[in-house]
């Protein structure tokens, strides 16, 4: 399965990003989420989406800024980032998992399938 994600770049702080995360259309995910990492840092859990119900959980450090949804019918989801911080500064990866028996979806050892990340630059 891949994930095609894509949507990054440089914007200035305070302005905002949306990335997307395409799979193929014949893929039927439980768990999408986002993860970032900054350089010399562990991979950070961002949010995360339950496919069929669109409940989401969000990181404290994203929490009310950034805001996960995904549209079945193009199985692709998406990450609406607004007032960026510099500190948001990282690769964002996109991540899924078919498993519906996930129950630390923070952790990207649940996760088997990855995009190939996409770039975020904050200016300040």
């Amino acid at each position: 399965v891949q994930l095609q994600a894509s949507g990054g770049g440089l914007v200035q702080a305070g302005g905002s990003l949306r990335l997307s995360c395409a799979a193929e259309r014949t893929f039927d995910p439980r768990f999408t989420a986002w993860f970032r990492q900054a350089p010399g840092k562990e991979r950070e859990f961002v949010g995360v989406i339950t496919w069929y119900g669109a409940s989401t959980y969000y990181a404290d450090s994203v929490n009310d800024r950034f805001t996960i949804s995904r549209v079945k019918a193009e199985n692709t989801m998406y990450l609406q980032m607004n007032s960026l911080k510099p500190e948001d500064t990282a690769v964002y990866y996109c991540a899924a998992t078919a498993r519906a028996d996930v129950k630390q979806t923070m952790r990207p050892s649940e996760y088997e399938y990855w995009g190939q990340g996409t770039q975020v630059t904050v200016s300040s």
